[in-house]
């Protein structure tokens, strides 16, 4: 069973970091966490409109947090890197950040 585009790309992540990449072309989101490589990519394209290079990945592990004297981790997730081809047009979402 295929899953929709919005199912694999939960959000984009907009920090210093990422919007700087943007000038190469790289874009990052918040990714399903069973989601790999070629759905992201195919995700990307069907939901942006654009052509997708390559799509790099990492798990980002939950962080230590105290409240008081209780103590729990925040949910680890998934993150993706999505670098488009040269002749692709850009996102626009990211367009208006800069």
């Amino acid at each position: 069973m295929s899953r929709l585009a919005q199912d694999i790309i939960l959000r984009p992540i907009i920090t210093e970091e990422s919007m700087i990449n943007t000038a190469m072309r790289k874009y990052t989101f918040k990714v399903a966490k069973d989601a790999n490589k070629i759905e992201i990519a195919k995700a990307v394209e069907q939901l942006f409109g654009v052509e997708v290079e390559k799509v790099n990945t990492l798990n980002v592990r939950g962080k230590l947090r105290r409240q008081g004297r209780f103590e729990g981790y925040t949910a680890s997730w998934k993150k993706a890197v999505v670098t488009l081809t040269e002749d692709s047009k850009t996102i626009d979402f990211f367009d208006g950040m800069m």
